[in-house]
């Protein structure tokens, strides 16, 4: 059992810059792949970015392709995701993720999730 804890979200205005952390609670942390998700008032949870557990292999939504960075540090149990360039679109609850395999976090059904941070981008 792995459990996460992201922090990091918060108020910023457009165009600013916000790095999430999620902190997992155990050494095996290292062995799942993980990721992020985003949930939107009034919309469904939907898939953000995902990292393999070596790091070697990254995936990203076409919305945040360029401007959204994920990344790890085994050593730590910790993810991130530095988001640039945020746009009122991106304010959603942040939650990360993690599974066996990374094909686990681009299709949602992962077994792992964090309870989930605010972020408000205002315009």
């Amino acid at each position: 059992q792995v459990q996460l804890a992201e922090s990091g979200g918060g108020l910023v205005q457009a165009g600013g810059s916000l790095r999430l952390s999620c902190a997992a609670s155990e050494g095996t942390f290292s062995l799942y792949a993980t990721g992020w998700f985003r949930q939107a008032p009034g919309k469904e949870r939907s898939f953000v970015a995902a990292i393999t557990w070596t790091g070697g292999m990254t995936r990203y939504a076409d919305s945040v392709k360029g401007r959204f960075t994920i990344s790890r540090d085994n050593a730590k149990n910790t993810m991130y995701l530095q988001m640039n360039s945020l746009k009122p679109e991106d304010t959603a609850v942040y939650y990360c993720g993690a599974g066996g395999r990374i094909l686990d976090l681009l299709t949602g059904t992962n077994d792992y999730w964090g309870q989930g941070t605010q972020v408000t981008v205002s315009s």
